[in-house]
């Protein structure tokens, strides 16, 4: 198991450093031209570097920077990972461009500035669109009809917001979209699918995000789930207390009853299968459940469908895949997930994806949106049933 890990390890980091490395190429080559003699090999490749590798500078050493270092840091490295996308995009259309310079005896003095000032213009214009997208929240609303009776409701309004990613790239200032948006939308319930803070649960504390998240407003309460980042942040029990101080429950394998009239159930993240405690199956958090009353199921990743509507679940919300955030990310998403984004209805069970309203990484996003789900539920009794 130790080998094995090593070599996984020993394989990313000469991925990392091998895709940096022909970016970094590129860029002073067009650098050297551009700047001519006042263009510094040894500075640049020292620049670059600490570009480079800046997130992981800050994983590595949190405990020893002081926190505005880390989240400098943090940010530059997160900005870096989308130009490390996009080169890896762009540059081997470069490579076959300047191919065919070469063979018609073009100089490279003629198309190196073109390609690169191109390439830059490209990135920039995906960059600012990117940003524009993650930074700018939608609601997506959907309708859907359970044929159950929830007791004398008619019908229940729901807002969801998956992937919040709080810490130190989104902070505050997308929080408050966040809280203005969802109170203007006057659900009865708030539904958070997890992922709520971003890895670190110290930004979130350090500051106050908590007031800000406290104004959040709905009469049926405010249920969240963990992701797998609570998990990776390893913070678990910090983040409960810090969601119980601000009325939000975090359910963990749990499911409660909602004025007698409809459950819902929150499952610990897949992540927990790897812990000691490992989580519970679907059908055992049913067990107990008048299944004859409406079901809502809250399961950060959207495995398993099938499983959630044999259990006899009704509605399913998800997040996780942020829609893979970048194009063409989301081809790869798509491929791992029966259902990656939007809506599937699967045998009697309603199943919503979100691509979450924060983001991981770069706050990039490009053919994804930032969202919030507007949820409409019509309770309508099963005529057979009553007859």
């Amino acid at each position: 198991m130790k080998t094995r890990m090593a070599i996984s390890i020993t394989l990313i980091f000469a991925i990392v450093f091998g895709v940096n490395g022909y970016i970094g190429w590129h860029g002073s080559v067009f650098l050297s031209d551009q700047l001519g003699s006042w263009f510094h090999p040894g500075l640049y490749w020292i620049v670059f570097w600490v570009v480079a590798l800046s997130y992981l500078l800050t994983w590595v050493s949190s405990r020893v920077l002081p926190a505005g270092v880390s989240r400098l840091l943090k940010i530059i490295g997160s900005y870096w990972f989308a130009i490390m996308q996009f080169g890896v995009l762009l540059l081997p259309f470069t490579d076959l461009a300047i191919g065919a310079f070469h063979l018609a005896s073009i100089p490279s003095s003629t198309y190196v500035p073109i390609l690169g000032w191109i390439n830059v213009g490209i990135i920039l214009i995906a960059m600012i669109r990117g940003s524009y997208n993650a930074r700018s929240p939608i609601i997506r609303r959907y309708d859907i009809t359970v044929p159950k009776k929830a007791g004398d409701w008619e019908q229940l309004r729901i807002a969801v917001a998956s992937d919040i990613h709080l810490g130190s790239i989104v902070g505050n200032r997308h929080l408050r979209k966040l809280v203005e948006q969802v109170n203007g939308l006057k659900p009865d319930l708030i539904l958070l699918p997890g992922d709520v803070i971003d890895d670190d649960i110290k930004p979130f504390i350090r500051y106050n995000m908590g007031k800000t998240m406290r104004e959040l407003q709905a009469p049926l309460g405010i249920y969240a789930v963990l992701g797998n980042h609570e998990y990776i942040g390893g913070h678990i029990p910090a983040f409960v207390e810090q969601m119980k101080q601000i009325g939000i429950r975090v359910l963990m394998d749990e499911t409660v009853h909602i004025k007698e009239r409809l459950y819902i159930v929150g499952r610990k993240d897949k992540a927990a299968e790897r812990t000691p405690d490992g989580r519970k199956a679907l059908a055992t958090l049913l067990e107990g459940t008048d299944l004859r009353q409406p079901i809502i199921v809250m399961d950060h990743q959207p495995y398993h469908l099938d499983k959630a509507a044999d259990a006899g679940a009704d509605v399913m919300l998800s997040g996780h895949t942020h829609r893979g955030q970048m194009a063409p990310n989301h081809l790869i998403t798509r491929r791992l997930f029966e259902l990656d984004w939007g809506y599937l209805r699967k045998g009697n069970l309603h199943a919503i994806v979100s691509s979450g309203f924060g983001t991981w990484g770069p706050p990039i996003r490009l053919g994804s949106r930032s969202e919030i789900i507007e949820l409409t539920i019509h309770f309508k009794s099963n005529e057979r049933e009553e007859g």
